[in-house]
């Protein structure tokens, strides 16, 4: 039993498989990109990729994150089609390899999502929130698969001077419920949250929504934490994202402790022994 306290449980359907998170899952990072703030230039390479995956895979991944598109500040914009270029070989690949992998591929363009579910993925991440393409809502409501809608404002070139907040746990709490009722209007049936850490927000704001991480529970869908290595923590302690895994999984124990239900990471390893203590 755990000594956290835990929300109502909630489901999602995975590829007409129910995923409840009674217990927290755990999000692996695949990134296929040269340039990703923390593993750019890794595992882009096809070989490389499928390795990656099977170490996250064994070391207990739930689900595969790809990504294809570096998010990061300053990082280079590519275009849809190198994008996918880049994703589609890997999706086909990990469904080969992997036939019971769930893959969940982080992508704000409808056109590459859409390509993406055709080639195997199950679940769309979209950072954009359904703000940088506005055909991503419907798009999703077609292919009738999990949406993971996340908090940010702008893009990754213009997001950090967007950070003007009356209160910023309030306020990012009524942009995601806005979303939720246009995707459930739309008949979108999966839905979990994400608020964004490191999107449109300071390092302060970041900490205060990772204390009040909880009141998202208001919208009674499942939430995912994503601060693995990233500026929130490195810029705070003045280190580099490859010094930060304790402080990581300090970061990512304070959100189990709030409920959140599904970590995104590198270090699944260290993610699972994490859960693994507490529930």
């Amino acid at each position: 039993m755990s000594i956290f306290q835990t929300s109502s449980c909630q489901t999602i359907q995975i590829n007409g498989q129910l995923m409840d998170f009674s217990r927290p899952k755990i999000m692996g990072i695949l990134n296929v990109t040269p340039d990703s703030f923390f593993d750019g230039g890794k595992h882009n390479g096809l070989d490389e990729a499928l390795r990656h995956t099977e170490r996250l895979l064994s070391e207990g991944a739930d689900i595969i994150d790809l990504g294809a598109y570096s998010s990061r500040p300053g990082a280079k914009d590519i275009s849809a089609q190198e994008e996918m270029d880049r994703a589609i070989p890997v999706i086909e690949a990990i469904r080969s390899e992997f036939p019971d992998a769930f893959i969940s591929v982080d992508t704000f363009r409808a056109e590459v999502a859409r390509a993406s579910v055709q080639a195997g993925g199950h679940i769309i991440n979209d950072i954009g929130g359904g703000t940088l393409d506005p055909l991503m809502f419907e798009t999703v409501a077609e292919l009738q698969v999990p949406y993971i809608l996340m908090h940010m404002r702008g893009t990754p070139s213009t997001m950090q001077q967007l950070t003007s907040y009356e209160d910023v746990v309030n306020d990012v709490a009524v942009h995601l419920g806005n979303a939720v009722a246009q995707l459930r209007a739309l008949g979108v049936k999966d839905i979990i949250l994400d608020p964004g850490y490191g999107f449109a927000k300071t390092v302060e704001q970041n900490y205060e929504l990772l204390m009040r991480v909880d009141q998202l529970h208001y919208f009674g869908l499942p939430i995912l934490g994503g601060i693995s290595r990233k500026s929130m923590i490195y810029k705070k302690l003045d280190l580099k994202p490859e010094d930060v895994l304790p402080s990581t999984i300090a970061l990512n124990t304070l959100l189990l402790e709030r409920g959140v239900q599904l970590l995104r990471v590198h270090d699944v390893k260290e993610a699972k022994q994490l859960i693994d203590l507490f529930f």
